[in-house]
């Protein structure tokens, strides 16, 4: 154990190093400069311009800017925003909240529907798997910020059931104002995980230790859930882990959609406007979840499937 974190822990340094050179160097050479956005449009001499480029280190070559971005990296520092002359870390910080919650609500709902309606097919059959096939097909083919204009004009605006903007004020009111966020930003992937979960479980039912359980009367209820969900487990834990990375960044469409002031409208809004360092430290971030998140998969996986040793997920087992 101690071995395998030491090397998951040593890649995923290096996964974090080559991305934070990806990303610095795509926003490098991203069309628009930021000084454009720092005089409003307006023109400017060539000496107010070679101030600006000054004083934040525009015209020092590449590789020097991206040592000194990843220097300040390093010890917790990511910058100042162009946009809000402001410490990145701590707008960023500020936001947290708001787009943590909504991704940890809507991953509620996905594991809950998602395992719920995927085990129902599996186990029911007939018309119930039917139903749940053309329920998960509308819901893959529906994305994210079609699903939240749809309820926003119909539940918020049209029924005023729930607020249709606007993040709160509290934690109560701002799980209030992310029901309908939420719930556009599940869809998708509870259409995904039940896919996922009813193969699997499928797969598992006509495996021959379950028909030997069966015939030795064992409840049809411990059947299901010793014998076929755990069984499943292995690629429904998986799919669940690539799920929270594309919550993550398919917040920045479902935020926008709500005007919530989380981190995914601010990526949105920092592009627009080519804040480079806000647009560095949330890619940055969104990589680092990504990959942490692969490391919990593979530390649940001997948990889940005693047969298969700790990393060999990693090889195709």
């Amino acid at each position: 154990m101690i071995g395998f974190l030491a090397r998951r822990l040593l890649e995923l340094a290096g996964t974090l190093a080559v991305a934070s050179f990806l990303v610095f160097g795509a926003v490098y050479l991203a069309p628009g400069r930021p000084e454009t956005f720092l005089l409003g449009g307006r023109g400017a001499s060539p000496q107010l311009l070679a101030a600006i480029r000054s004083q934040y280190h525009l015209d020092d070559p590449f590789l020097v800017q991206y040592g000194r971005w990843l220097g300040d990296v390093l010890t917790g520092r990511f910058g100042e925003s162009v946009q809000y002359r402001s410490s990145v870390l701590a707008l960023v910080g500020s936001r947290l909240p708001t787009t943590a919650t909504l991704i940890g609500m809507s991953l509620v709902l996905v594991l809950v529907f998602g395992i719920g309606l995927g085990w129902l097919g599996a186990v029911r059959g007939g018309v119930a798997d039917s139903g749940v096939l053309v329920g998960t097909s509308l819901a893959l083919g529906t994305p994210s910020f079609v699903a939240g204009v749809v309820m926003q004009s119909y539940l918020a605006i049209k029924l005023h059931w729930f607020p249709d903007q606007g993040s709160g004020t509290g934690f109560a009111d701002l799980v209030y104002h992310l029901v309908l966020p939420s719930i556009a930003l599940s869809l998708y992937w509870i259409g995904m995980l039940a896919r996922v979960t009813r193969t699997a479980m499928l797969d598992v039912l006509g495996q021959e230790h379950v028909m030997v359980a069966r015939s030795r009367g064992v409840p049809e209820a411990q059947v299901l859930r010793r014998h076929v969900f755990r069984n499943a487990l292995g690629p429904i834990v998986t799919t669940a882990g690539l799920i929270v990375t594309g919550l993550v960044i398919s917040t920045v469409l479902v935020e926008a959609v709500f005007t919530l002031n989380g981190v995914g409208a601010f990526l949105e809004k920092s592009v627009t406007v080519k804040d480079f360092p806000v647009v560095q430290a949330i890619a940055l971030l969104i990589v680092a979840v990504f990959v942490l998140v692969n490391l919990v998969v593979d530390l649940l996986y001997p948990f889940i499937d005693p047969r298969v040793a700790l990393g060999a997920r990693e090889g195709g087992a």
